[in-house]
């Protein structure tokens, strides 16, 4: 009678978890799946969610989420989302190849457009991306923090309208990001008001939207992200500092340390200023943001020594 008691427990136990485990994976399913082009609206998007949708950025680390080619089962994936975010500006020009339900894209730049700051043209090579062109229009809008608020305004309005989330939950986290964003652009114009007139070179065409916003003067090169810079680059550089008198090196990502040493022998103080196109090594957007913000300040202090 006891062993039959035993066994009687034990399947209910069984059906319960089996129960819990379908209303679980159910759950899941239910749950809205959301693409981003970019690390950057990745993290918007991730905060005006909170763990209630998917959110989901393909791009493979080492890859430049710009010039990325997805693959078949990448595309796939996109055109099941319920959510596809786009940077605009010419971010991601993938986009332009691959058919999209226009109900489920949503361009989180299109309110600023007026704002997009137009580009010379500049022809090079990506890895094993082949050649393309900087033409046209600098995409790297959320590097103005006032831009980003618009880009998380535009995500927060498609979720609410697409009723992806529940409405007061998005705007108390939209109320949030946009608040914590506007703090950084606060602390940002205090702490860089000494590097205007201050000239400064960045490895990559990245900054301009950020140089704006501050009024800084930020001259750019076409070195590939985190590579040791050739002879000819270094000779180009040497030339560039020279005529602009420049002070400061930005690198979008950490180079080797020669690479350091042959900067600081040309009197440059290197700053590491991730721009989020893809994830950064340390912390979130907004910290690795503030990182950059406080490097550049120090950087400038001590270039002035």
């Amino acid at each position: 009678m006891w062993e039959l008691n035993v066994m009687r427990f034990l399947r209910v136990v069984f059906v319960f978890a089996a129960v819990a485990l379908s209303v679980s994976a159910a759950l899941a399913q239910d749950r809205p799946r959301v693409v981003a082009v970019n690390q950057a609206l990745h993290y918007f998007a991730a905060r005006l969610f909170d763990g209630e949708a998917e959110v989901l950025f393909l791009v493979p680390d080492g890859v430049d989420p710009s010039f990325w080619r997805p693959s078949i089962a990448d595309i796939t994936i996109v055109q099941s989302a319920d959510l596809v975010l786009l940077n605009g500006a010419g971010f991601a020009a993938w986009v332009d190849r691959v058919s999209l339900s226009r109900s489920r894209v949503v361009n989180t730049s299109a309110a600023v457009e007026e704002q997009f700051i137009v580009t010379r043209s500049i022809t090079h090579s990506h890895g094993d991306g082949g050649e393309h062109s900087h033409e046209g229009l600098a995409s790297y809008v959320w590097l103005d923090p006032t831009l980003a608020v618009a880009q998380a305004e535009a995500i927060a309005s498609a979720i609410i309208s697409r009723n992806l989330a529940a409405s007061t939950d998005v705007e108390a986290r939209l109320a949030a990001l946009t608040s914590a964003l506007m703090e950084v652009d606060t602390r940002a114009r205090g702490s860089l008001m000494g590097l205007q007139g201050v000239a400064m070179i960045a490895t990559h065409p990245r900054y301009q939207y950020f140089a704006r916003r501050y009024g800084l003067s930020v001259s750019s090169l076409e070195w590939e992200a985190g590579a040791s810079p050739t002879e000819d680059q270094l000779a180009e550089l040497e030339q560039l500092t020279g005529e602009l008198g420049a002070r400061i090196l930005i690198w979008e990502a950490q180079p080797p340390g020669k690479a350091i040493e042959a900067a600081e022998a040309l009197g440059l103080q290197s700053v590491i200023f991730e721009p989020w196109a893809s994830e950064g090594a340390h912390g979130t957007f907004l910290q690795s943001f503030e990182s950059a913000v406080s490097d550049l300040s120090e950087a400038a202090a001590l270039s002035s020594n």
